[in-house]
């Protein structure tokens, strides 16, 4: 299998950050269940990712939380002092990160010039070694350590926020 332009973006991207990681290919996968086949033998902590949108549509943020994580909508809107929290459309999807559903990752804010996009990361994250996302294509996974992690959302320039889901 070949690597994607967008793939390749992003590996270029943490490359010239010095940030190395592991990749892994596998066929398409759109939810976690049918990314879970691909996991096995992969240690560390796997991740899901939302693309949400306040009520009014003009705020969007992008939670990152551990894959068996359920995310309270409603906790979380109280949390951000938001007035409702829904899932964004594919539209805004492609328009704010550049991806596609079943592509969804912290990767897509290299397509936000932007930094309209919140990112919120769920605290217990934090001491995982190895953290794992698609690099902005659903046919592969990479792994990289928490702290390159961090260095790739300072790198972003998105606004950054650790919350406890």
């Amino acid at each position: 299998m070949s690597i994607s332009e967008r793939e390749q973006k992003v590996l270029d991207i943490l490359e010239s950050l010095g940030i190395t990681c592991e990749r892994y290919e596998h066929p398409p996968v759109f939810t976690i269940e049918e990314a879970k086949q691909h996991w096995s033998g992969l240690p560390g902590v796997h991740c899901k990712n939302l693309f949400l949108r306040n009520k009014k549509g003009n705020r969007h943020y992008l939670l990152t939380i551990e894959q068996s994580k359920s995310a309270d909508l409603r906790a979380l809107t109280q949390k951000l002092g938001e007035d409702r929290l829904s899932f964004a459309s594919a539209e805004r999807l492609v328009r704010y990160l550049g991806l596609e559903a079943g592509a969804v990752s912290p990767f897509g804010l290299i397509n936000d010039g932007a930094h309209e996009v919140k990112v919120l990361v769920d605290e217990d994250l934090k001491g995982a070694a190895h953290i794992y996302f698609h690099p902005n294509v659903n046919t592969a996974t990479i792994g990289l350590s928490f702290s390159d992690f961090e260095r790739f959302l300072d790198y972003s320039g998105n606004s950054i926020r650790y919350i406890s889901v």
